[in-house]
């Protein structure tokens, strides 16, 4: 079907940016505790008697004011946080309910740990499945950060590698590593060239340039604050480090509403200074009580409303969308507390091959899991996730190649474009996924990139946006796609 408007087009970019008010029936914070989340209220209901490192959000300008609080009375403060006007500081757990009555604060939160959302599974080229094997698109001067376990640096990302920061060390500067794995993994997904596989397990954006933040460890864990201390970073040094997407393979459970999450608050901030922000739902789709496929599984910061959140495809090494399904362990919506409409769509991420760090725990510890001496073979939400974030870099190349001189794509167009043009899929009985399972649907690179590419943001919002008509299907190895038109944001689902 041929669009020969952009009033719809303009409609479904404006539609979403709208998060609509939380629905009256949502769980909301504890009552005896209403600045503490769900953690935190858990701890002090026991009578835990230990120190806690907790993340505190203050009034604006208030700051200054519960950090001297904290230390006249011989609490240590590890971080600050002014992107989101918290803290984070070791306290009592026992005067948890004291500090929270503090005028000043607004709420405190568990810095919980925050894990890779990977699992070890027994492939294929992912090019060849999402069309792109004839597309010239490369990502080139796109950038992208990685905020995970580190990157191995080596021949798959030649000179690409700008910037290296350690922030498990407060954010120094160092050599590129990665003792864990994951972070490399993903950064294969995104931008790896092939170099090792005569191409074979190209990276979706093999000319982006990459940003690595490290906050987990050689276990794949890390703190909450020091992902908060990373995205704060890069959003305050976006120009110079040149960044235009933030990957976050990455999560933890949800213990409070997206508005007090701190994790999710830093998203936000991200996202309003125009950062892309590509978050994986979660690996929690299977009920620990039932063993089945079950719901609000979504972890934070995925719950963000501004992140594209991604679930998880399984493609069975074909390039045919037929017979792809959606596993079970995706983490389907609504979100925790806010009953937000999550994910955002889903992508291939189940036995991807990518590059390996071989001195990594991943590599090292899960030896079937190698493929060659170079590649690792894994799969979750986090994969899906590197490869939304490899397609982001390609809408905003051809984008900017077609209106190199008008205003960048925000971040609210860039998930509109990619649910706008994505695929509606069906489970083996012929029916298909419901919207907290699929979102808009899966993953189309190629027609994204076409849609890209028609855009002027130069123009009204309300005058006619696309430079010319656009196709709304897409062709993939002779088989006809009509796209899904339609966006899921907020508790819009509706089609």
């Amino acid at each position: 079907m041929l669009l020969n408007t952009s009033r719809r087009i303009a409609l479904f970019l404006l539609v979403s940016a709208t998060v609509l008010a939380a629905t009256a029936s949502a769980q909301g914070p504890d009552r005896d505790h209403p600045k503490l989340d769900a953690a935190l209220a858990a701890r002090v209901r026991n009578g835990d008697s230990n120190w806690q490192r907790v993340i505190i959000r203050t009034m604006p300008d208030e700051m200054s004011a519960v950090t001297a609080a904290l230390l006249a009375r011989g609490y240590g403060v590890a971080s600050k946080h002014p992107i989101i006007s918290a803290l984070t500081a070791e306290v009592p757990v026992g005067q948890l309910e004291a500090l929270s009555r503090l005028p000043a604060v607004i709420s405190m939160s568990l810095d919980a740990v925050v894990t890779g959302t990977q699992t070890a599974t027994d492939t294929y080229t992912l090019r060849g499945t999402l069309g792109l094997r004839s597309q010239t698109q490369s990502g080139n001067r796109v950038g992208v950060a990685i905020i995970d376990s580190g990157l191995e640096g080596g021949p798959e990302f030649d000179n690409r590698i700008t910037g290296f920061y350690d922030f498990t060390r407060g954010g120094q500067t160092a050599p590129p590593t990665d003792a864990y794995g994951h972070g490399t993994h993903i950064a294969g997904l995104i931008a790896g060239n092939g170099d090792l596989s005569q191409k074979r397990y190209r990276g979706v954006a093999p000319k982006a340039k990459l940003v690595v933040l490290k906050v987990l460890d050689a276990n794949g864990a890390g703190r909450t604050s020091d992902v908060i201390s990373a995205i704060e970073f890069v959003t305050s040094q976006r120009a110079r480090l040149g960044v235009d997407v933030i990957n976050l393979s990455l999560g933890h459970p949800i213990y409070e509403p997206a508005g007090q999450d701190p994790l999710v608050q830093a998203v936000e901030a991200a996202v309003r200074a125009g950062i892309v922000v590509v978050a994986a739902a979660g690996n929690h789709g299977v009920s620990t009580k039932t063993g089945q496929a079950g719901y609000a599984g979504v972890v934070s910061p995925a719950n963000a409303p501004s992140a594209i959140t991604v679930g998880v495809v399984k493609t069975f090494d074909t390039t045919t969308r037929l017979d792809d399904r959606i596993p079970d362990y995706s983490s389907r919506g609504p979100s925790w507390y806010d009953g937000y409409a999550k994910p955002d769509l889903v992508a291939p991420g189940h036995a991807l091959v990518s590059t390996a760090a071989t001195s990594s725990a991943l590599f090292l510890d899960n030896p079937a899991l190698r493929v060659g001496n170079s590649y690792l073979r894994l799969s979750g939400t986090s994969m899906a996730t590197g490869v939304v974030t490899g397609t982001v870099a390609l809408i905003l190349e051809a984008n900017r190649l077609a209106f190199p001189t008008t205003p960048p794509l925000t971040p609210n167009a860039i998930k509109a474009i990619l649910q706008f043009t994505a695929f509606r899929m069906r489970d083996d009985q012929g029916a298909a996924y419901d919207y907290l399972t699929q979102g808009a649907g899966v993953i189309n690179p190629v027609g994204a990139i076409e849609l890209a590419s028609k855009i002027d943001t130069s123009r009204p919002v309300s005058s006619w946006w696309l430079a010319g008509g656009v196709d709304t299907a897409t062709v993939l190895e002779g088989e006809m796609w009509s796209w899904a038109e339609n966006i899921v944001c907020g508790y819009n689902v509706g089609g």
